[in-house]
C-alpha cells in the first residue's frame, strides 16, 4: 500500500497526498532541466547581451546621445525590477513552464518589433520593455527560481553547467549577430534573432518542472530518506532554518537587505561593463572586431569559470565564490581604466579573463544563496523581492556609466565607481553569511 507524504502548499501549509510514481528515465530528470536551461540561457541571455552590438549602429543611424540610447537597456531593468516580485509569486503558484514561456514570447515579440523603431520611446518599448521583461523571466533570475530545487549535493555544479550555456551562445550567436549587422543591417539581424528565439525555445521549455517531487523523484535523484537526512545535516542555525519564511518576515531581517544590496551591486558592475565595453574599446583605438571578440571571449571564459566556481561553491561556500567573482569585476574595471593610457592587447586579455572566468561566477551561486537562507514555500516571492533590488542595480549600471561619460567626456570616473560597487557587493554577501544558516556539502561532516 502506498504511503502518504506531506507536501508544502503555496501558502506554506502542509497537506497529505499520495506520492506520484517516479518518472521512468534512464538518468536523473534534473539533468534534462539542466540541458533545457543551458539552451535557453545560450539564446535568451545573449539576446540581451547583443544590445552591445546593436548599440553602435543605432547610435550611427539616429544620432542619439549615448546616455539616451543606453537608457533603453536600463529601462528594461527598471521594468524588470518592478515585475520581479510578480514573477516570483507566479513561479510559486504556477511553476516554470508558464513563467519561462511567457518570457520567451515577450522576448521574441520585442525583437520582431524593434526594427520598426523611429523614436527613442519605441526602442524603450521593444528592446527595453518587451526584451527586458522577457529576459527577466528566462534569464538567470527565472531559472534560479526552480533549478536549485532539483539538486542539493551538486547544486552549485548543476547551476554552473546550466548557466555556462551563456558562454556557448556568446561564441556562436554573437559573432553571427555581428556578421549579420555588417552584411544586412541591425534591423534584419534583430528580426532573425526574434524568429530563432521563438522557434527554438518555445517547444523545449514545455519539459520544465518546478520540483522533483512533481514527477515522483527527489533532489539529486536519491532516496527520499537519504535526501532528508543530508538536508538536515547541513543546517547550522536550526531556529532560522525552522522558521516559515514569508516575504514579510524576511523583510525584517538584516540578511535580506544585505543580500539585496549585494545583488544590486553585482548586477550594476555586470551590465555597466557589458553594455559599454565594445564602444569603449573602439574609443581607445581598437577595431570593431576586437570589441566583438572581446565580448564573445568574456562569455566563452565564463563557461569553465561558472562550472568551476559553481563546483567550488559546493566545497568552500557560496559567499567565498561571490567574493572571488566580485574581485574579478574589480580587476576588469581597473584594466579598462589602464587601457585609456596604455591601449595594449594584454590589458584587454586581463580585462576579458577577469570579467569572464571570475566575474561571471556570480550566477552560479545567485540562486543558492537566497535558497539556503530563506528556503521554504515562499522562496519565489522572497527571491523576487531581492531581485527587485538587483534589477535596479542592473538598470542603474549602464545608465549611470553612460551619463557619467556624457558629463565628464570619458569613462574614468564611471569605471572607478564600478570598482567601488564590486567591493560593496562582496562585503554585503559576506555579511549575509549563508554559511551560518546551512553549510555546503564540502563543509558538512
Amino acid at each position: 500500500m502506498a504511503r502518504t507524504v506531506e507536501t508544502e502548499t503555496s501558502e506554506g501549509k502542509r497537506s497529505p497526498m499520495r506520492p506520484k510514481p517516479p518518472l521512468r528515465v534512464p538518468f536523473f530528470y534534473g539533468w534534462v532541466l539542466v540541458a533545457v536551461t543551458f539552451v535557453t540561457m545560450a539564446i535568451g541571455v545573449n539576446v540581451r547581451t547583443a544590445f552591445s552590438l546593436f548599440f553602435p549602429p543605432i547610435l550611427s543611424e539616429f544620432g542619439w546621445d549615448r546616455g539616451v540610447t543606453a537608457g533603453a537597456f536600463s529601462f528594461g531593468f527598471f521594468v524588470s525590477a518592478f515585475v520581479s516580485p510578480l514573477v516570483g509569486r507566479l513561479m510559486d503558484r504556477k511553476g516554470p513552464r508558464l513563467v519561462i514561456e511567457i518570457g520567451v514570447i515577450l522576448m521574441g515579440l520585442g525583437l520582431l518589433a524593434a526594427p520598426m523603431t523611429r523614436e527613442p520611446w519605441q526602442l524603450y518599448a521593444t528592446i527595453g520593455f518587451l526584451v527586458g521583461v522577457g529576459s527577466n523571466c528566462i534569464g538567470y533570475y527565472g531559472q534560479s527560481l526552480f533549478l536549485p530545487n532539483w539538486f542539493a549535493r551538486r547544486r552549485g555544479l548543476a547551476i554552473g553547467i546550466a548557466f555556462s550555456g551563456v558562454g556557448v551562445g556568446s561564441v556562436t550567436l554573437l559573432p553571427w549577430v555581428q556578421h549579420a549587422i555588417e552584411t544586412v543591417g541591425w534591423k534584419a539581424a534583430c528580426t532573425t534573432l526574434g524568429i530563432v528565439t521563438l522557434v527554438l525555445l518555445v517547444p523545449i521549455n514545455l519539459l520544465l518542472r518546478k520540483r522533483p517531487e512533481e514527477v515522483g523523484l527527489h533532489p539529486d535523484g536519491g532516496d527520499g530518506n537519504i535526501s532528508h537526512a543530508r538536508a538536515g545535516s547541513s543546517v547550522v542555525d536550526e531556529a532560522w532554518a525552522a522558521t516559515d519564511w514569508t516575504l514579510t518576515r524576511a523583510l525584517r531581517t538584516k540578511r535580506f537587505w544585505c543580500v539585496a544590496i549585494g545583488y544590486a551591486g553585482g548586477l550594476y558592475v555586470w551590465y555597466a561593463v557589458q553594455v559599454h565595453q565594445t564602444k569603449y574599446l573602439m574609443d581607445v583605438g581598437f577595431s570593431p572586431s576586437v570589441g566583438v571578440w572581446a565580448l564573445g571571449l568574456v562569455s566563452l571564459l565564463g563557461i569553465p569559470g561558472q562550472i568551476f566556481l559553481g563546483h567550488l561553491s559546493d566545497r568552500v561556500g557560496r559567499e567565498t565564490v561571490w567574493a572571488i567573482a566580485c574581485s574579478g569585476f574589480a580587476v576588469c574595471y581597473a584594466a579598462l581604466i589602464a587601457l585609456a593610457a596604455y591601449p595594449s592587447l594584454w590589458l584587454v586579455y586581463v580585462m576579458v579573463f577577469a570579467q569572464g572566468a571570475l566575474g561571471y561566477g556570480l550566477t552560479s551561486v545567485m540562486g543558492a544563496i537566497v535558497l539556503e537562507i530563506f528556503q521554504g514555500a515562499h522562496y519565489g516571492a522572497i527571491f523576487g523581492a531581492i531581485m527587485f533590488s538587483a534589477m535596479m542595480g542592473g538598470a542603474a549600471g549602464p545608465w549611470v556609466t553612460g551619463a557619467l561619460h556624457d558629463v565628464t567626456g570619458d569613462y574614468g570616473i564611471a569605471f572607478a565607481v564600478g570598482i567601488a560597487m564590486s567591493l560593496l557587493s562582496a562585503t554585503a554577501i559576506w555579511t549575509a553569511a549563508p554559511r551560518k544558516i546551512r553549510s555546503v556539502p564540502g563543509r558538512t561532516r
